[in-house]
């Protein structure tokens, strides 16, 4: 049996550049330590939103916004990733 006559068509995965707004308000209790190192203090503030609000963190406020950029925008490497994911996407179909 020929396995890609079963296959199911792909659509092509388009990939773009953007640029994000993130603008959160919250209150949080942590140990007061933490507050010092910022690079961890980010990592912990991450993990506590993703994993959703419980009773060590209230959201008061919270906006996003999306917008499309310019490919040209963007850092020398992140276009060659975007060319690789471009690449590898045109190769699969």
């Amino acid at each position: 049996m020929n396995s890609k006559a079963l296959s199911h068509p792909v659509n092509p995965i388009e990939v773009g550049v953007y640029e994000c707004d993130i603008h959160l308000k919250f209150r949080f209790i942590e140990e007061k330590s933490l507050l010092g190192d910022r690079d961890q203090l980010l990592q912990v503030l991450l993990e506590m939103i993703t994993d959703g609000s419980d009773e060590f963190l209230d959201i008061l406020d919270q906006a996003v916004k999306v917008r499309e950029a310019s490919e040209f925008s963007a850092s020398p490497p992140m276009r060659r990733q975007l060319m690789r994911l471009r690449n590898s996407v045109d190769s699969n179909q």
